[in-house]
């Protein structure tokens, strides 16, 4: 077998321009580069919202837009609920996170904070990262004196 074929190869190369080494080491540079820069474009992976948050601060979200989610049963949602909220029932909500915006910070609430917790566990395992759930719940919020209204 002839060693001088690859030396040609070499020699051929060094020709053209840079080695093949160089070569590679820009393509490793760019590609890298490329990376760098789609993951600074990306939005955060971290959480933006903090775990847990007061009714008023709850309040104040949904009035700048956020979307609401109530985690309570279909009766519980009938006997009130936040104006402009959205049910999904705990058991429902691992199945049913297509239907929540990603691109919205999304406020969780129960009765009083278990199940809204358990929500928002639910979310982050789904990839939701601007979501918090309202300490005390409903039962907060109406004794707040924040607004409910009844009926489906």
């Amino acid at each position: 077998m002839s060693r001088k074929k690859p030396a040609r190869t070499k020699k051929i190369a060094q020709r053209q321009g840079f080695p093949w080494w160089a070569w590679v080491l820009i393509g490793l540079v760019v590609g890298f580069g490329a990376v760098a820069v789609s993951t600074l474009m990306r939005p955060s992976q971290q959480a933006t919202l903090p775990a847990e948050i007061s009714v008023q601060e709850a309040a104040q979200l949904r009035d700048e837009g956020a979307f609401v989610l109530d985690v309570r049963e279909p009766e519980e949602w009938n006997e009130y609920h936040i104006p402009g909220a959205t049910l999904i029932p705990l058991g429902q909500l691992a199945s049913r996170v297509n239907e929540l915006p990603r691109d919205q910070k999304i406020v969780v609430y129960c009765r009083s904070g278990n199940r809204s917790q358990e929500g928002l566990d639910i979310l982050r395992q789904a990839g939701f990262t601007n979501v918090t759930s309202v300490s005390g719940g409903i039962k907060a919020w109406s004794a707040a004196g924040l607004p409910t209204v009844t009926g489906p």
